[in-house]
């Protein structure tokens, strides 16, 4: 295997040396995290919630369940789903947890500041840590979410073998993930947007053109939902499947750990 230092890795259109990139990442949402929940509805309309709302739909949270959301943010999927599982009858079981994780500091900061974040207490844990390289022991956590996270580590499939490795038999593994259109008129009119209004919003509302052309380059460099889905099921998980949402602008890719 070749030496990290002659490896390369994508950083949206650039090929920069492995090593690298996390650095590069991390400076990205460093200037993106107090804007990041206001350009997500910006960007998409608001149609991300809807996104996630699918998200949770399939993963349907209960009680005593214990998920781990990795590139959790400010923790949008991670909140929604205690409010999911609290609606739930709790029938002698615990109530359900959450553990936040994110590799930019930053972002888990944001996330201190929603209005809902003090809302479940002890139920909620942040922590600074690596999707490549998760401190928790093997078969932990009930359930695994990334949600518009996987494209930004330096190794997809080592991130999805942390996956596995963390996850209980008869856990879950979900990833939302923007992805390709499923037609090229789709496509094509789906670039002209990206790439000329999102950036533009970063300038204007975020002063930062750069982080979001970043951001659109690392959409498009990103696999195909098919080989994604190939690299889910290298990782070790069955039952592999995505779903196409808006066409195929994000899709929604699961699996369960037998």
């Amino acid at each position: 295997m070749a030496d990290i230092k002659t490896k390369t890795a994508s950083f949206g259109y650039q090929e920069v040396p492995a090593g690298e990139k996390e650095g590069m990442v991390r400076a990205v949402f460093d200037s993106v995290a107090e804007n990041y929940d206001l350009m997500n509805d910006l960007m998409s309309g608001g149609v991300h919630r809807i996104w996630k709302s699918v998200l949770l739909d399939r993963l349907n949270p209960q009680p005593g369940q214990h998920l781990l959301d990795v590139a959790g943010g400010t923790g949008d999927i991670a909140l929604s789903f205690l409010s999911r599982a609290n609606e739930r009858p709790i029938r002698g079981r615990k109530p359900a947890k959450v553990t936040i994780c994110d590799i930019n500091h930053s972002m888990l900061h944001a996330g201190t500041k929603r209005a809902d974040a003090e809302r479940f207490g002890d139920s909620v844990t942040r922590t600074c840590s690596d999707a490549q390289n998760l401190p928790y022991p093997d078969n932990h956590f009930d359930a695994y979410t990334i949600g518009f996270g996987i494209r930004n580590v330096t190794d997809m499939q080592a991130a999805l073998t942390e996956a596995y490795r963390v996850l209980k038999p008869g856990g879950r593994f979900f990833c939302l993930e923007f992805s390709h259109p499923i037609t090229d008129g789709f496509q094509n009119l789906y670039d002209t947007y990206s790439f000329n209004v999102i950036p533009w919003l970063g300038e204007k509302v975020a002063d930062d053109r750069e982080s979001y052309q970043y951001l659109i380059e690392s959409i498009r460099r990103f696999p195909s939902q098919q080989d994604f889905a190939g690299k889910i099921r290298r990782a070790g998980f069955s039952r592999v499947d995505y779903e196409n949402l808006s066409g195929g602008i994000a899709a929604l890719h699961a699996g369960w750990r037998l």
